[in-house]
């Protein structure tokens, strides 16, 4: 593709195509990384980077509260044995 063809807009048509395909369950995710990593279209190629950026921050928040609430259950289960 040329420098050109990389940094033009692209079309409704192609968008719908692109949501479709990154709503398929496990090409989706393929595709987000090939598209963040490859010399294509610019605009596509920064939609799937900020895509898989939110995930990275959201699965990193998913794994600091399952930690705590793992944390919290050991200190209640902890206090409720003492209790007993």
């Amino acid at each position: 593709m040329s420098d050109s063809e990389n940094n033009r807009p692209l079309t409704t048509g192609e968008w719908v195509l692109t949501i479709i395909i990154l709503g398929l369950p496990l090409i989706g995710i393929i595709m987000h990384f090939v598209w963040a990593f490859s010399e294509g279209n610019i605009g596509r190629r920064n939609f799937c980077r900020a895509t898989l950026l939110i995930l990275a921050v959201i699965l990193g928040l998913a794994m600091l509260v399952g930690i705590g609430m793992l944390l919290l259950g050991g200190v209640l289960a902890g206090a409720g044995a003492m209790a007993g």
